[in-house]
């Protein structure tokens, strides 16, 4: 059996990575207004059978956990019809202008959903949302050094965002509400989580927010 030492560095270089497969076919089969679903066809190894997989194709996301000089986070309530619920989420969009830079699309989302402008930026975490069915990879930025966004530059939000609410909450008191189960969003539960972990070296250890994001479906193909 391993020593204690010999675990210990096995699991710290745990790390996912690329494994393509051949694939034989690959079609659309759903056009969406914002993803579409396709059907690829594929083999495991040169010897295997056929498989073939459904799912959705999406653009990427990005996420911002905005954070205060009192060490605040900033969650944002918006309903979402799916699951018929109001949702303490994090500010959040899709990806979809092409060639825009991440972090220049995290800090218009910011803008736009919380009327914030940060001056600090990292990565705080990147994750598949649904990597059983979706190609959807998302980056969560921690945002520091805030100032609002003056009165007369703000986005006037509609639909569903017209009834988005703020609210700051202690980070402690954000990592409680994960832990009994009252908060659901995936990129709120993981950034908030991620954010007490960073807390421990007093997020020195995050990567610049320049990370290269070698995951998201542009920098695959």
């Amino acid at each position: 059996m391993p020593g204690k030492s010999e675990t210990h560095n096995a699991a710290r270089q745990v790390s996912d990575e690329p494994s393509p497969r051949r694939l034989l076919s690959s079609r659309k089969v759903y056009e969406g207004r914002i993803w579409d679903v396709v059907s690829d066809s594929f083999q495991l190894n040169n010897d295997g059978d056929a498989l073939v997989r459904d799912y959705i194709q999406h653009p990427g996301a990005v996420a911002v956990l905005p954070m205060n000089d009192a060490g605040e986070v900033l969650l944002i309530k918006q309903y979402r019809h799916p699951v018929a619920m109001d949702l303490w989420e994090i500010p959040a969009g899709l990806l979809d202008v092409e060639g825009e830079d991440f972090v220049v699309g995290a800090a218009r989302e910011l803008a736009e959903e919380a009327d914030l402008v940060a001056e600090r930026w990292n990565v705080l975490v990147d994750f598949f949302n649904s990597p059983g069915s979706s190609s959807e990879a998302i980056r969560i930025y921690l945002a520091r050094g805030l100032t609002d966004v003056p009165g007369h530059e703000r986005h006037i939000r509609t639909d569903e965002e017209a009834e988005i609410e703020l609210h700051w909450t202690p980070l402690d008191a954000a990592v409680r509400a994960v832990l009994e189960g009252r908060l659901h969003n995936p990129s709120a539960v993981v950034g908030i989580l991620a954010a007490a972990a960073a807390q421990a070296d007093n997020f020195q250890g995050l990567r610049p927010a320049d990370a290269p994001w070698p995951e998201h479906p542009s920098q695959r193909r």
